[in-house]
């Protein structure tokens, strides 16, 4: 009896210590951090589907750089390939390397080497075949009657009406168009430059207004092409002035100006009161200045020319079968990109841009994209290459005539006349690598830079006492336009480089 009574006594702690186990685990699994009313029932779920996220967006990163990497490796034993169909991946000029470089896996070069031949002398020139519209092209030279009573001051680009200026993108087999050198309109040359001229077949021209150069030699240059081609080189007579004043000017016994290789053309009376609009005279007009050239290469004037003309024509013209050739923006595809780069840079009035663009925007023009035939609405003007036949002559008249009625930014004209001439105009647009290969750029002797790049608003040009408003070019801005621009908004643009 006493030994059960110990027992008893033995046990009750442990039940006691049992039952306080029990009663702790209860409210550990009611009240505890284990507690199904405290965790929510999709908490696990939730981690499993956050860690699966990470995990897909990693897998897909790495899959990402592989494609990349394998493509870059392709493209590379492409360049060495024997077989046709893969080695034309290589190719600047096929369909596949465009592709590739608007999905940024081709790897931008500032140079790189051009394909040109080894020897000039090995060049063979073909005979000039042109079987487009226009047949027949001519040029107005004093404005039409009811435009001249209108219109009292005779101006260079003429007074293009609005119908006019729709008429002129409607090709037919015989035209006449506007196309600059009106009549008293400014822009005149020397008689003994003119006779000069007649003899050039293949002409390489350049420019320079305003004083901003000097001529730079070109180098490289065969004995073939120094007979072959007239180097031209045409001023204002301020910039005579400025290279008289710094560079040795020989003359001739018929009275002609030299700078080394570049025979000076003067154009007296400059036909407009903006430097650079004088500027895209000889550029864009080079057939109306030269009208006997067969062929033209125009470089800007601050450059250098370091490869053989009759070279370049083989590589971009006849080699393709081409007739006009330029090269591509390094950044910009889109005029309306362009157009915000050149806002942000000051480059022209902000206002008169944004008019400009809405022009365009209200006639069609769309932003790029892949599914154009041109690889890029943008060019790098600076080197334009071309066959003067009847098609090229009037894509010239008409984009100079956007940039005299326009802005004086002819990167953003240039896209918008082949969208309006449609399929009937073709060209080669090189890469802007083999582009910056063809010349060393040398900087302007002073920066351009005028009071109308800082406006902002148009209130500003209410007045011209202070020299802001031309008066001889860009008056499609302060012409009436028949449609309403009011409701026209200009697609947003997303910079697609920094250094754009």
């Amino acid at each position: 009896m006493e030994v059960d009574f110990q027992r008893s006594l033995s046990l009750r702690p442990s039940r006691r210590l049992d039952r306080n186990n029990q009663s702790q685990e209860t409210k550990d699994v009611e009240y505890g951090i284990f507690s199904m009313d405290t965790i929510p029932q999709d908490v696990p779920m939730r981690i499993l589907w956050k860690k699966g996220f990470i995990r897909l967006l990693l897998v897909g990163g790495i899959l990402w750089m592989l494609l990349i990497l394998v493509v870059l490796l392709f493209q590379v034993w492409s360049c060495q390939s024997s077989i046709a169909f893969i080695s034309v991946i290589c190719s600047k000029e096929s369909k596949v390397f465009t592709v590739l470089d608007n999905m940024g896996l081709v790897p931008r070069q500032h140079r790189c080497p051009i394909p040109v031949l080894d020897n000039p002398d090995t060049v063979v020139i073909p005979e000039s075949s042109t079987l487009t519209l226009p047949h027949n092209l001519s040029y107005f030279v004093e404005d039409e009657p009811a435009e001249a009573q209108s219109q009292s001051t005779p101006l260079f680009g003429g007074h293009q009406s609005w119908k006019q200026r729709e008429e002129s993108f409607k090709i037919k087999p015989t035209m006449k168009v506007h196309c600059g050198f009106m009549r008293n309109g400014g822009a005149e040359m020397d008689a003994i430059d003119v006779t000069y001229a007649k003899r050039c077949k293949f002409v390489v021209a350049s420019g320079i207004f305003d004083g901003y150069d000097t001529p730079h030699q070109p180098s490289n240059i065969s004995l073939r092409s120094q007979k072959l081609f007239c180097f031209l080189m045409v001023v204002d007579e301020k910039s005579l002035d400025f290279i008289q004043q710094n560079v040795s000017v020989k003359v001739d016994s018929q009275g002609g100006k030299w700078v080394g290789i570049w025979r000076l053309v003067i154009l007296h009376q400059p036909p407009f009161d903006e430097p650079r609009r004088n500027g895209k005279v000889p550029k864009i007009l080079t057939h109306r200045l030269f009208p006997q050239a067969q062929y033209s290469i125009w470089i800007d004037g601050k450059m250098e020319l370091i490869v053989d003309p009759l070279l370049i024509l083989e590589r971009y013209l006849w080699r393709g079968k081409h007739t006009f050739a330029i090269a591509r923006h390094k950044h910009h595809q889109s005029i309306y990109e362009e157009a915000d780069a050149i806002k942000r840079r000051k480059r022209y009035a902000r206002p008169l841009i944004d008019l400009h663009m809405k022009i365009y925007r209200y006639e069609g023009m769309e932003l790029w994209n892949p599914k154009k035939r041109t690889a890029s609405d943008v060019p790098e003007g600076a080197v334009i290459i071309r066959e003067h036949t009847p098609l090229n002559n009037l894509f010239s008249c008409l984009w100079f005539n956007e940039v005299n009625q326009f802005t004086p930014r002819d990167q953003l004209s240039f896209g918008y006349v082949v969208y309006r001439l449609g399929e009937s105009f073709k060209f080669f647009m090189f890469p802007n690598c083999e582009y910056n290969s063809l010349f060393i750029l040398h900087r302007h002797t002073r920066e351009h830079s005028s009071v109308v790049e800082w406006v902002k608003s148009l209130d500003e040009f209410k007045t011209n006492s202070t020299g802001l408003k031309e008066s001889r070019g860009g008056l499609g801005l302060w012409t009436p336009y028949p449609g309403d621009l009011d409701s026209v908004q200009l697609p947003p643009v997303q910079r697609t480089s920094q250094a754009g």
